[in-house]
């Protein structure tokens, strides 16, 4: 593959050196904690928590504060389910080919490994205990698991990256949060939606469709009265040109209401206040009384705490005073839609004062709030970035005072950890409305939308890229107007985040960066390709694919006019991307209309500008967008 130089802007060399002599640059993965999931054992009085790069689960003791014991683990944890007689902790561990650890939680003992999917994540346990669910995150579907044969008896698919999962009363039907959009980001409505699944036949009875925008779904539980599913996302406002922050302007935090009996979805409403942002909302869980919901924000390192009823009450009152409204005009003869839960007569999405003295924001101890767990009045929230806990005390919520509790002695960051930390910290940006994950999910991946940035003009949107290998492939952006990703990452703290930074952060996160690593593609068989991916590997030359996307990552770093162009982009020229990774950066083409890699090949290929495969057959296409997939 050509490679080529790229020259840094002055002064980061400098920086750079001068940051490797002051920072820990030794220091390993493992070295940190990254606390990411939480479960309470409330009767034994303790915390069990998922330390994601330390790979192991700490025991922690409710009373003394304190971690009392460590186990290890094989793999990164991602989630925790405690069985109901607490004998055994099912933990989650992300890999390709993904499995649950079955441990004793009293002695870290592990009785068996239950293999489960791609990425597996979110266990929850079946209302008798006898059935586990896990969310395979890569392979878009959700096992379900027999726990006293200890075999899986189907995967059930659902939309895209499934992260989050909550059973609803008497256990019937299990609500699964999918993380991204699917289907094509030039046409709307574009949201991620909630699939739920009758856990009696093991299908999907039903799509919750939730707003226009919905991006990077996080955060799914329960009301203790079952009636209600609280959700957690981001809400784009991706139709509009990036020009300004102000009110939410780019982006919006949103808990979206769901009616568990009428599996629909009632209303929307926003977590911000009118200017300050409570960037990416995370984990959402519930007082056991029912009456507070609480919500951390990774983006803002805050706890949200809602009232409950006071919120349901103005919902309610909002939607009679809209159904009184429009009745009237139905009786002068303009006959339209109710004004009800889900139709698009509410404008509670767009209310950013709405929640106005019904909830309340509280600063946490340290950075990078993930998960979260209620016991009786204390809720406990996981830092992934300091390494820690913060305490918060719902009785004290007037005045509050928080008690950070430390989980172990955390080294000096180095600059890659302190780049990851940055990336996903939304105090860079003017008013908290957002961080660079807002709209680079996932691990500085895609959010699946369009996004009309001010780089090449208005009224062009362009679909988000991946960040993976950015830093090795410029130039950046689809049309190259950056000429190496060292210059995006400024460009985005300038024109995004509408911040003026320290060098430094931006050297950081250029860190970071360079440190992603792909995940090996879902359509890989044991890690190699399955037969129609090795068919396709030989029509990749024949099509003429490989003379562009070449080398180890498939790209040669050169721009094409392709015919793919439209509208304000006719005829302009697009950077050649890598297709490592192409599997999970859908939809596809600059403009995200393709939904699959079949209609790059075919339906926006017409006159084989885009390789040569007009003349191809149907298997022969399908045995091609195999190998795409494949890297």
């Amino acid at each position: 593959m050509s490679k080529k130089k790229t020259k840094l802007p002055p002064g980061i060399t400098v920086i750079v050196m001068m940051l490797y002599l002051t920072t820990n640059a030794n220091v390993s993965g493992r070295d940190y904690l990254s606390p990411s999931a939480l479960v309470a054992d409330k009767q034994a009085g303790k915390l069990y928590i998922a330390q994601t790069t330390a790979k192991q689960v700490a025991v922690f003791d409710i009373a003394s504060g304190k971690v009392t014991r460590t186990y290890s683990l094989p793999g990164k944890p991602s989630g925790l389910a405690l069985s109901a007689d607490r004998s055994r902790l099912y933990v989650t561990c992300t890999s390709p080919k993904g499995r649950v650890q079955v441990i004793n939680p009293q002695t870290g003992k592990t009785y068996h490994t239950l293999p489960t999917g791609h990425t597996p994540m979110a266990p929850v346990l079946s209302s008798n205990g006898k059935i586990l669910y896990v969310c395979n995150r890569f392979n878009n579907n959700v096992s379900v698991i027999d726990l006293a044969s200890r075999k899986q008896i189907t995967r059930i698919p659902v939309q895209r990256e499934p992260v989050a999962a909550a059973l609803g009363p008497n256990g019937r039907f299990l609500f699964v949060a999918n993380h991204l959009p699917t289907g094509t980001a030039n046409i709307g409505p574009i949201a991620a939606t909630v699939s739920v699944i009758n856990t009696e036949t093991n299908k999907v009875v039903t799509t919750i469709e939730l707003p226009n925008g919905t991006t990077a779904l996080q955060g799914i539980c329960i009301s203790p009265d079952g009636r209600y599913a609280y959700a957690t996302h981001i809400l784009a406002r991706y139709t509009v040109p990036t020009t300004q922050l102000e009110r939410g302007w780019i982006n919006t935090n949103a808990l979206s209401i769901i009616d568990v009996q009428n599996k629909r979805l009632i209303d929307t409403v926003l977590l911000d206040d009118v200017d300050n942002g409570a960037a990416n909302p995370w984990a959402v869980g519930c007082t056991s009384d029912g009456k507070y919901i609480c919500v951390t924000h990774a983006g803002t390192d805050e706890l949200n705490i809602i009232d409950a009823s006071a919120m349901m009450d103005k919902i309610r009152k909002y939607h009679a005073d809209q159904r009184n409204a429009q009745n009237r005009t139905i009786g002068q003869g303009n006959y339209g839609s109710y004004g009800s839960s889900s139709t698009p007569s509410s404008n509670i999405p767009n209310e950013l004062s709405f929640l106005y003295g019904i909830q309340q924001r509280i600063k946490l101890c340290g950075k990078g709030p993930r998960a979260l767990a209620i016991v009786g009045s204390n809720v406990y929230v996981a830092e992934y970035f300091t390494d820690s806990l913060t305490l918060v005390d719902i009785n004290k919520t007037t005045g509050t005072k928080t008690t950070a509790l430390a989980l172990g002695s955390t080294p000096k960051m180095s600059i890659r950890r302190r780049g990851e930390m940055l990336f996903h910290d939304a105090s860079l940006c003017f008013q908290n409305w957002h961080s660079c994950s807002s709209c680079h999910p996932g691990g500085a991946r895609v959010d699946a939308l369009n996004w009309d940035l001010l780089n090449d003009g208005i009224g062009n949107p362009k679909n988000t890229k991946s960040l993976l290998f950015s830093h090795r492939t410029p130039p950046a952006m689809f049309t190259g107007v950056r000429r190496n990703a060292e210059m995006a990452v400024r460009a985005g703290i300038r024109h995004i985040l509408f911040a003026v930074r320290p060098e430094q952060e931006a050297v950081a996160i250029d860190e970071y960066l360079k440190s992603l690593r792909p995940v090996a593609s879902p359509y890989l068989i044991n890690g190699r390709l399955n037969a129609s991916a090795r068919r396709g590997r030989k029509i990749f030359s024949k099509a003429r694919c490989a003379s562009c996307h070449k080398g180890v990552l498939h790209t040669d770093l050169r721009q094409y006019n392709l015919g793919i162009g439209d509208g304000l982009d006719k005829d302009l020229e697009f950077d050649t991307p890598t297709l490592v990774e192409v599997w999970r950066t859908a939809p596809y083409l600059y403009d995200g209309r393709a939904v699959t890699i079949k209609e790059v090949l075919t339906k926006y290929n017409p006159d084989d500008e885009h390789g040569r495969t007009s003349n191809l057959s149907d298997k022969e296409i399908t045995d091609l967008a195999n190998f795409v997939l494949s890297q």
